[in-house]
């Protein structure tokens, strides 16, 4: 097929997905010897447009996932604000280091309900955003390589195609099942869903910055020290902060940090599908 432009989509709120999604969309630009564009829907002003694609198009869709899906509070978003239109795309997540279960299946099954042909897709590990200590600095160089390898392949795919293909087979459950339990380190399930950043008030300045990078606009400008809204445990807030101000004391969260550290300290590999 004729593909004129890659484009790079992404949910990023620490930057991961940016990062591998990003090098993913330039060396398949590269290969094809076209151009290519970004659209990050991280922030809530950037989710209220619709993004339409045509079949000369070619899109890297990534997201992180959470609790082995697409994030609960961007998937209305994935499946309302995206057309497809023909184009071929590539579903990619990342996890921090323990699974991404259902989620690149997840994410193939509504790129294809909404006009997408899908290609390829991938599962890549990333530093959780949780601890650092958890697939500390991955991507790494042998990530980065493996991906721009496998984007060069994808690519080759995409201009050599005659056909419309069928959905690319990947990794999960068909129907998509539940969100993974978080679990404590006492093996019972961690519930921390109304668990929000605290702020060291002696420490913040007031600089505002975690309010720019909140993706659910639950930190207010006026009272950074304050999380009004929803908070989906992205760790953007903490990652940014300057004066190192932001933290989470809830226990059921904290449990389930140290069950991660516990039990998966491995390095996990990506998983390729072609």
């Amino acid at each position: 097929m004729q593909i004129t432009k890659v484009t790079a989509v992404f949910f990023s709120p620490t930057g991961n997905a940016r990062k591998i999604v990003t090098a993913f969309a330039e060396a398949a630009a590269a290969e094809l010897g076209v151009g290519m564009e970004s659209f990050d829907y991280t922030l809530p002003g950037d989710r209220e447009e619709i993004k339409s694609f045509g079949p000369a198009d070619l899109v890297i869709f990534g997201t992180p996932v959470y609790a082995g899906r697409i994030p609960n509070k961007t998937l209305p978003y994935v499946q309302s604000g995206f057309e497809g239109n023909g184009a071929l795309a590539v579903p990619v997540v990342v996890f921090g280091n323990r699974n991404f279960d259902n989620g690149l299946i997840e994410l193939r099954n509504e790129l294809e309900a909404h006009g997408f042909h899908t290609i390829a897709g991938a599962g890549i590990p990333t530093e959780h955003v949780f601890d650092s200590s958890l697939a500390t600095g991955r991507p790494d160089e042998a990530d980065m390589a493996a991906i721009v390898e496998f984007a060069r392949k994808a690519a080759k795919k995409a201009a050599e195609m005659d056909t419309i293909p069928s959905p690319v087979a990947v990794r999960g459950d068909d129907p998509v099942g539940p969100y993974y339990t978080p679990l404590g380190t006492d093996g019972k399930p961690a519930v921390f869903l109304k668990a929000k950043p605290k702020t060291d008030t002696g420490t913040c300045t007031g600089c505002g910055a975690c309010a720019k990078v909140c993706p659910m606009g639950s930190i207010p400008a006026e009272a950074p020290d304050t999380c009004t809204g929803v908070c989906i445990k992205c760790q953007a807030c903490i990652k940014t902060c300057p004066a190192g101000a932001k933290y989470f004391d809830d226990a059921a969260f904290l449990s389930h940090v140290e069950m991660l550290k516990q039990n998966y300290t491995r390095r996990s590999e990506a998983e390729w599908f072609l």
